[in-house]
């Protein structure tokens, strides 16, 4: 486990940039997941400004992506293939056909899930995946349970969940009850893991995530067990560990 601290949002966000460009500019082909929530936004905003300083090409690069609400169109503003557009997709000259995303409107659940991990399989897995953590310890939107599902899959959101993503609809009545998410399993596959955290609202579930028992409880506790987890946080998020 590698921990980088930040200072503010903007060094947070400048620090994972690196990270991920560093990935592109060392395989050109690679896999990317990535990640949606406030959080990976001023990410995006570097990696588009490096791409506008030529300095990063995505002509090769392919992306998968965590996760989408089920039941909104991919038009939808509040849709993820509406966010990842918006912030980085429509800035930068990736192929149309190197952007996976589940279809939200695939009203057969097995049949999108089944397609999503033979997706994943045959780009050759995801070289390096990036993640949020949520409110509750969830990741990608696995909420805590009582086990770790091992692949993607469709959830019923928690209400923590609900209540942190009310601020991005009219109101909470409009945040959709379930979404698509890859499994803890899909997400444990990827060779690397990156993971952004801010504010002091998550340093204690970052503190219970990384330092108690890896529980599905905590759903972000099983990333104590990945062989190339990264961490990077600002000093809000870090404020409850002694490291």
């Amino acid at each position: 486990m590698k921990i980088y601290r930040a200072h503010s949002y903007q060094e947070m966000s400048r620090k994972a940039a690196n990270i991920i460009s560093a990935q592109i500019i060392m395989n050109p082909k690679c896999v990317l997941g990535l990640a949606t929530g406030s959080s990976p936004i001023g990410i995006y905003e570097q990696l588009v400004d490096w791409y506008n300083k030529d300095d990063l090409d995505f002509a090769r690069v392919k992306t998968v992506n965590l996760d989408e609400y089920r039941g909104l169109d991919k038009d939808n503003p509040q849709s993820y293939n509406y966010f990842m557009h918006h912030h980085l997709f429509s800035k930068v000259n990736i192929k149309e056909k190197n952007i996976h995303i589940p279809d939200g409107m695939n009203e057969d659940a097995e049949d999108e899930c089944k397609k999503y991990e033979e997706l994943i399989d045959s780009l050759g897995g995801i070289d390096l995946q990036l993640l949020g953590l949520g409110p509750n310890g969830h990741i990608g939107f696995n909420e805590p349970s009582n086990c770790f599902t091992r692949k993607t899959h469709v959830v019923d959101l928690a209400e923590a969940t609900i209540e942190a993503n009310k601020r991005f609809f009219e109101d909470a009545s409009m945040v959709p009850r379930q979404a698509y998410t890859m499994g803890i399993g899909t997400i444990m596959r990827a060779k690397k893991i990156l993971m952004v955290v801010e504010g002091e609202k998550k340093a204690e579930i970052l503190k219970r995530a990384l330092t108690e028992e890896v529980t599905p409880e905590v759903p972000a506790s099983i990333l104590q067990l990945h062989p190339d987890f990264t961490l990077v946080a600002d000093d809000a998020a870090l404020s409850k560990l002694d490291w």
